[in-house]
């Protein structure tokens, strides 16, 4: 499975934004500086999270991005399929019954065993991903990082 250059852009965006203090907002400018991305796309990008939920935006001369939820109630499955939906990425078309090879149809009754053990790998991927919040993200972060993180987005013009 290949997740679009997108997903690592927004899981990290929503792990800096859990580094600020509660009520800092951001502009998609200053997280595009910060990691060196593409203003006006991330800008769209970030839209996709505020729909969920997952952040909050605000308009104005200081508007900008914070959490919409408290970071032990955001999870990464939450941000991933804020922006890359939830179906699975893999899509049975029954190719057993066709062509040279195809099965009789009485072996066909219950669902292909490939499209059942991608099924259940999907789920798997998607329970690991629901068991880690934003909370447990920053826990596990040098103890250094979420005062670097906000000086340096301070540099960027981060807003109270």
């Amino acid at each position: 499975m290949k997740l679009p250059v997108s997903t690592e852009w927004l899981l990290h965006c929503a792990t800096t934004l859990a580094q600020l203090e509660p009520g800092t907002t951001t502009s998609a400018a200053q997280l595009a500086e910060y990691y060196d991305l593409p203003a006006p796309y991330l800008a769209k990008q970030l839209q996709a999270l505020v729909k969920s939920g997952v952040l909050a935006a605000t308009t104005g001369p200081r508007g900008g991005f914070r959490l919409g939820r408290p970071p032990a109630e955001i999870t990464l499955l939450d941000i991933v399929e804020a922006i890359d939906g939830a179906a699975s990425p893999y899509e049975c078309q029954e190719i057993r019954q066709r062509g040279k090879g195809a099965l009789p149809a009485e072996d066909c009754r219950n669902t292909c065993i490939l499209a059942r053990k991608m099924a259940d790998a999907h789920e798997a991927w998607k329970h690991s991903l629901a068991t880690v919040s934003l909370a447990d993200i920053l826990a596990e972060l040098p103890a250094t990082a979420p005062a670097r993180t906000r000086s340096r987005m301070a540099q960027t013009g981060g807003r109270k």
